[in-house]
């Protein structure tokens, strides 16, 4: 990882010039036999609903000068696993127990806040959470590279929010780059999901901007594995943007796999052992892939 400073370079960009989250308002919706979907946003309910429960809901009413509706996030038990309310400017995706989301929406301005309206409840030591991501396609390495990465811990107990208040959420930038997507995510728990628990937005929008430079900006470290070649084991160095977990799929050069591995990852530096005891010598592809997206490295065992 490189961190180093630069001076603030361009003039502030109008405020008309901000990207439009999608329904940011949440008064479109799709009707499903037994449910409905907020349009634009990706959620928990399709995969929820062989259970008959759904956790992300149309609410009405809606904050003041909002519209009619909103979004309800509400973590609830499904079958024998507490499964939180999610919703997310893309699509989700479901391998096990753990959620996978991808895409987004365009994005090519610099705002420096999220704002709107919500209500929340915590049950037990549980807390919700909203994700900003914007990041920029590198065509070099063939990945997103991360522009601003904030995760922000809704307040948990005592703390409650009962009737509509707004809030200003502000993005933390890691790079001077103007970004070309954006992705939202919204939860209603934290790693550790409390049935009960809820998060109900309105009213989404960005504010403000940020200068192209950033006094401090601190880059992804591009990701390596050493030694490569290698014999019966390897280290895979990665830079993380958050704690959890990321898989690892090492493929034969006909693309059949020969081992996945899930790794247990910190925000920051990483370095993951990997055993290739049995495989025959060749060619491999390595590729990593966690909640903001993939990278795939060669590597030869001899």
């Amino acid at each position: 990882m490189k961190s180093y400073s630069i001076l603030f370079l361009s003039l502030m960009i109008s405020c008309a010039a901000i990207a439009q989250i999608p329904n940011a308002s949440f008064e479109t919706w799709t009707a499903h036999t037994g449910y409905d979907t907020p349009d634009s946003w990706g959620n928990t309910n399709s995969l929820t609903s062989m259970a008959s429960v759904y956790n992300c809901e149309k609410g009405t009413g809606g904050a003041t000068g909002a519209g009619s509706f909103y979004l309800k996030l509400t973590s609830k038990t499904v079958l024998t696993a507490v499964i939180p309310g999610v919703a997310v400017t893309g699509t989700i995706s479901l391998s096990g127990t753990t959620y996978g989301v991808s895409g987004g929406f365009a994005c090519t301005t610099r705002p420096q806040n999220l704002t709107g309206s919500w209500q929340y409840q915590a049950s037990g030591a549980d807390h919700a959470q909203i994700v900003v991501l914007l990041s920029k396609w590198n065509t070099t390495l063939h990945r997103k590279d991360t522009v601003a990465f904030t995760t922000y811990a809704v307040p948990g107990l005592p703390t409650t929010q009962t009737t509509w208040a707004t809030f200003t959420i502000p993005l933390t930038y890691r790079s001077g780059k103007y970004p070309d997507s954006a992705m939202i995510l919204a939860s209603s728990s934290a790693t550790t999901p409390v049935a009960g628990s809820y998060l109900y937005l309105d009213n989404l929008a960005f504010s403000g901007t940020v200068a192209t430079g950033v006094e401090q900006v601190t880059e992804h470290q591009e990701t390596t594995i050493y030694p490569n070649p290698a014999k019966d084991n390897t280290t895979i160095s990665y830079y993380s943007l958050f704690n959890g977990n990321v898989n690892i799929y090492v493929t034969d050069i006909a693309g059949h796999a020969v081992k996945n591995i899930t790794a247990p990852v910190v925000y920051g530096a990483n370095n993951i052992p990997i055993e290739f005891i049995g495989l025959f010598k060749g060619n491999y592809i390595v590729t990593i892939a966690d909640e903001i997206g993939m990278e795939s490295k060669k590597l030869i065992l001899e």
